[in-house]
């Protein structure tokens, strides 16, 4: 019998640098710390990351909190949008 695999959902977020190239991030693994020169190597970044990381926790045994955001990721990507928290809930 084939052994099930967990699925785990994680939000990146690709942040442009006025230099070019993407950082990475990744709220729920803050030791996450990669960077693309495009966004499509950014990507695969954040992919390799994500998976080395998690055979990682795994094999420690450490649990695995998918859904975590950090306190101030919405305020930080609402500052990247250029608006303030009173514009965005006039937006819901």
């Amino acid at each position: 019998m084939a052994k099930l695999q967990k699925i785990y959902n994680f939000t990146v977020i690709f942040e442009p640098l006025e230099e070019g190239g993407y950082d990475v991030i990744v709220p729920a693994i803050p030791e996450i710390c990669t960077f693309g020169e495009t966004i499509e190597e950014a990507k695969r970044m954040a992919k390799d990351a994500i998976k080395c990381y998690l055979e990682s926790a795994i094999k420690r045994g450490e649990p695995i909190h998918s859904k975590d955001v950090p306190k101030g990721t919405l305020r930080r990507i609402l500052r990247q949008a250029g608006l303030t928290v009173e514009e965005f809930m006039k937006l819901l």
